[in-house]
């Protein structure tokens, strides 16, 4: 198959891109072509689930965007770390399984996108799980994305659920069934003890079929039109520029970031915008790049020295990392499969929230900085993040350059809400952080936090330590065409771009609202449900 010879091209080989390229390269008939800007996922780091502790440190396999200056966060620059590498952000991050909750798929149907409620989004949820625990109402097995329990040491995750529930929590073994919320252990995309992206289940299989073109290594600058039918990509692939041509379609999974930033490169967006810069306008949507919103997160750090068992810098902490290393090598089980983030919480705020506003992640280690700065000692830590947050930013251009990072402006804690949610938010964490199960080996709230008492001291510390927890979406939002000239909506329920022929967008970036909790299996199915969407329109 020549390197321009496609009948859908797929821009991005995340989450949503894999599963496309996967998905519809089952009909022979369909020649696919997959195209990623950084490169394939062969290192140890990706494959070995505690390798994430070092690709924050180094930014392998990462954008390692940072966002414009947050009034918000007292002018700081928030760290956006995006996947560079097949699989995307699910070949870094923290491998977590978690859906949400059913009332924000019945959000999304309710404002105009019929087929997203969550009953029937379930189905390509189950579809793409293939979990461990066996099938039941809510969970799916033969599917190309296993799902496990954690073969790490769970002592302390098994703790941080013993803390919520003697704080009044009720305990609860799967965040993905009949309810939410409650303490318990996450579920984890996993395999045999190592990270299983979206490349690993959905890609690598299938990399043989002939209809199938996989390009790495190969920048997307702009999407190609005749008149206002999309035909194709240019890219820069090894130095040069050229076109690659597509038949059918041209899908756009490059994230909430860059997808809307390749729109606008391509004429579609704020007509001002784009105008301002010097851009030909194709298309006047500017609904592209609004509605940015993601999970802010804060973290509290306890210091547990001689807890050695807890990840930390020290003597006994390497042999034991050395050790673990060997284990690892040998049996794919022990310290290095972990994930860090091993257990959480769905809570609610205030006792009168009709679902849980607020989620924790408890990590077996001292987390500073994203993980980027170096820690000595022995702890664990604990974040909290506003499940469903009321600041809106955008994405925007810097430049016409289409090798320029995005102007990235979440726009954190604009509003007052959310500031308040996460401020009950660090008060009931340090409460459950507290309790016996927790508080009896020792550990002590670090000074940055634990001189924080009053609300006012809290939200001072807030506004110095929040920051995202890797869940950007919104900047292509799926809504009724009848929004799209207000800026309320730039794709339709079967995720076509209003206004244009042969364009869609797949991936985060498409949600009407963020979920309550961790968006990559939620992007996962997103893009499940359009490869059926997409074969039905071209049977």
């Amino acid at each position: 198959m020549e390197a321009s010879d496609f009948d859908i091209l797929i821009v991005g080989a995340g989450s949503a891109g894999c599963v496309l390229a996967a998905r519809l390269s089952e009909d022979p008939a369909i020649r696919v072509g997959l195209i990623e800007a950084g490169p394939p996922d062969k290192s140890v780091l990706i494959h070995c689930p505690a390798g994430l502790a070092l690709l924050a440190q180094t930014g392998g396999a990462n954008w390692a965007f940072e966002t414009v200056p947050q009034p918000g966060l007292n002018g700081r620059r928030g760290y956006q770390p995006r996947g560079k590498v097949l699989g995307g952000s699910s070949s870094v991050n923290a491998m977590i399984y978690a859906r949400g909750h059913r009332a924000d798929y019945d959000a999304w149907a309710a404002e105009g996108n019929p087929g997203w409620s969550f009953d029937e989004v379930l189905p390509w949820f189950k579809r793409a799980e293939h979990n461990e625990r066996g099938a039941d109402a809510f969970h799916g097995t033969g599917g190309p994305l296993n799902v496990a329990d954690l073969r790490s040491d769970a002592t302390w995750r098994d703790r941080f659920t013993q803390a919520g529930v003697q704080a009044g929590y009720p305990h609860n073994p799967d965040f993905n069934g009949a309810e939410q919320e409650g303490f318990g252990p996450y579920q984890v995309t996993h395999r045999n003890g190592e990270r299983f992206s979206a490349a690993k289940a959905y890609l690598t299989p299938n990399l043989s079929r002939p209809n199938l073109q996989v390009l790495t290594g190969v920048q997307v600058l702009r999407v190609r039109f005749e008149g206002r039918r999309a035909v194709g990509v240019d890219v820069r692939m090894g130095g040069t520029e050229r076109t690659l041509k597509a038949r059918r379609e041209v899908i756009l999974s490059a994230g909430a970031l860059q997808s809307p930033q390749l729109l606008m490169l391509s004429g579609v967006g704020p007509g001002a915008h784009l105008q301002a810069l010097g851009l030909p306008v194709l298309h006047d949507l500017p609904g592209v790049g609004r509605h940015l919103h993601d999970h802010i997160d804060v973290v509290q750090v306890v210091d547990a020295p001689g807890h050695h068992d807890l990840f930390g810098l020290s003597l006994a902490g390497a042999a034991r990392a050395l050790r673990g290393i060997f284990e690892w090598r040998r049996h794919r089980t022990g310290l290095l499969t972990t994930n860090f983030g091993e257990g959480g919480a769905f809570m609610r705020s205030t006792p009168g929230e009709p679902v849980p506003d607020l989620q924790l992640h408890f990590v077996v280690g001292k987390l500073v900085d994203h993980g980027r700065k170096t820690v000595f000692g022995h702890g664990y830590s604990c974040h909290v993040c506003v499940l469903r947050p009321k600041s809106r930013g955008s994405v925007t251009l810097a430049s016409t350059d289409p090798l320029a990072a995005p102007l990235i402006d979440p726009a954190f804690l604009s509003d007052d809400d959310d500031t308040a949610r996460l401020v009950r938010g660090f008060k009931l964490m340090r409460q459950i952080l507290g309790q016996p199960a927790l508080a009896q080996y020792g550990g002590r709230e670090v000074a940055a936090s634990a001189a924080a008492q009053t609300d006012a001291q809290i939200e001072a510390y807030v506004r110095q330590h929040a920051d995202t927890i890797y869940h950007p979406v919104g900047t292509s939002r799926m809504g009724p065409s009848s929004q799209a000239a207000a800026g309320g909506s730039v794709v339709d329920a079967e995720l076509r771009v209003h206004g244009l022929q042969g364009l869609r967008v797949v991936d985060a970036s498409v949600m009407p609202q963020i979920v309550g909790g961790n968006t990559n299996a939620p992007t996962i199915m997103i893009a499940e449900k359009a490869a059926d969407l997409i074969r039905r329109g071209h049977p």
